[in-house]
């Protein structure tokens, strides 16, 4: 068993459900994956990930985004950890060498899209650059509210995913 895999199962409970929260805001699915504890591998840690992304409500989905900044923003709705901070800083840097048209339009179209949906753009920003990361915006804001929620959904998945890595190579 690798040593991260490990130092997640010795965790106690509260001490492993904050470190899931790092990686998904839903409070559901943290306590969810803390109970899920012991795992005998990465795999068995991300394919339970995935079950238990694949139980929650929309409910929980919109708790897990508002643990995010808006793309471009420094802070989220809710709280978030040191860690959650600078985990969606480094994904969202694509947006530091935009332009300020380009930041202009991001502030714009995610205040549409929030006030169409009730909840921020969720998009996975890693490797994106700003001109990706609005074309997507644009893409998607004239779906209909449940299959952006859907959407949504998959990319937080896949924000997850990748905050679990992280958080095995800490």
């Amino acid at each position: 068993m690798n040593q991260s895999i490990k130092r997640l199962n010795d965790l106690n409970a509260a001490e492993a459900t904050a470190e899931f929260l790092k990686c998904c805001g839903s409070t559901k699915w943290a306590r969810a994956m803390t109970a899920a504890r012991p795992f005998a591998s990465e795999q068995e840690l991300f394919a339970k990930a995935d079950e238990i992304s694949l139980s929650l409500e929309d409910k929980d989905w919109l708790e897990a985004f508002h643990a995010h900044p808006k793309i471009g923003g420094k802070l989220a709705a809710a709280a978030q950890s040191r860690q959650s901070q600078e985990w969606s800083a480094q994904e969202q840097s694509g947006v530091a060498q935009a332009s300020a048209g380009t930041i202009s339009q991001l502030v714009e179209r995610n205040r549409e899209y929030e006030d169409r949906f009730g909840f921020i753009f969720i998009v996975c920003a890693s490797g994106k650059s700003s001109d990706e990361m609005l074309a997507i915006l644009n893409s998607r804001i004239d779906n209909d509210p449940q299959t952006e929620l859907r959407i949504a959904a998959e990319e937080q998945s896949k924000i997850t995913r990748l905050r679990l890595e992280k958080l095995l190579n800490q």
